[in-house]
C-alpha cells in the first residue's frame, strides 16, 4: 500500500502519512491513529503506564528479610540472606542468617510471609540448624564451633495468627525459646536463647514483638 492510498483511506495526506511511518507522529489525534491501525489490520493498542514497578510475587517474605537485615545490620552482626546450610542442596538455605562474633553464636531466621505445610517446614527447620551445626564445628577454629541458634519470624497476618491459635501444642513444643527474649536477642544484640523461639513480625513488617503463647497478637491487625 503506498501512502497516497492509505492517506486515502484514513483522511491524511500523504505528507502526514510519511511523517507517522518516521516517527513523527506527535499531535496525530487518536482517531486517526485508530483509522490507520484499522486499515493496516494493527489495532491501536493504548496503555497507561506506571513508573512505579510492579510489586514482586514474593513481596512479603521480602519485606520480614529486609527488617531482619536491618536489625543484623544494626547489631553488628555479619548478614546473610538466603544462605545454603548445605553446599550441595542449594536450595536448603536459611531465610538470614546472623553471625555474631561477640557471642559466638549464628543465629538462623526463617521470614514467614505465609505458613504452608507446618510439619514440613518445622522439620527443614531442624535439618537446617542441624546442618549449620554441624558446619560450624568444621569454622570454629581453634576458638570451638560457633553456637548455633535459630527462631521463625512470622508476619501477623490474620491466617498466621489463626494457625498459631489453632495448633498451640505443636507450636509450644516446636519452638520452646522464650519469645520475649528472643525478641531482645534480634532487637537489642542479646544472647539469643537456647532454644528454637517464634516471634511476631507487624503486617507493615517494622517491627517484632513477642509470642504470648495462647493468646493472638491483636496489635498487629492492619
Amino acid at each position: 500500500m503506498t501512502q497516497e492510498q492509505l492517506g486515502a483511506r484514513v483522511g491524511l495526506d500523504r505528507s502526514r502519512i510519511s511523517q507517522l511511518e518516521r516517527g513523527m507522529g506527535d499531535g496525530a489525534s487518536l482517531a486517526a491513529w485508530v483509522a490507520v491501525g484499522r486499515a493496516l489490520n494493527r489495532p491501536l493498542r493504548i496503555d497507561l503506564a506506571s513508573d512505579r514497578p510492579a510489586a514482586p510475587i514474593d513481596a512479603g517474605h521480602l519485606a520480614v528479610q529486609e527488617l531482619l537485615l536491618r536489625l543484623a545490620r544494626a547489631a553488628g552482626r555479619m548478614r546473610f540472606v538466603e544462605l545454603p546450610t548445605r553446599p550441595s542442596d542449594p536450595a536448603q538455605s536459611s531465610d538470614v542468617v546472623a553471625r555474631d562474633e561477640r557471642l559466638r553464636v549464628i543465629i538462623l531466621q526463617e521470614a514467614w510471609n505465609s505458613i504452608g505445610d507446618i510439619g514440613a517446614a518445622i522439620r527443614s527447620s531442624a535439618r537446617k540448624r542441624a546442618d549449620s551445626e554441624a558446619a560450624s564445628v568444621l569454622a570454629g577454629g581453634d576458638d570451638g564451633p560457633y553456637r548455633v541458634a535459630s527462631c521463625w519470624v512470622v508476619r501477623a497476618s490474620a491466617r498466621n495468627r489463626d494457625l498459631v491459635g489453632r495448633y498451640p501444642e505443636v507450636f509450644s513444643a516446636a519452638f520452646p525459646g522464650s519469645s520475649a527474649a528472643w525478641v531482645r536477642a534480634l532487637t537489642a544484640a542479646t544472647a539469643p536463647p537456647m532454644d528454637p523461639g517464634l516471634v511476631w513480625c507487624d503486617v507493615a513488617a517494622t517491627r517484632l514483638f513477642a509470642w504470648r503463647r495462647g493468646a493472638t497478637p491483636r496489635s498487629s491487625l492492619p
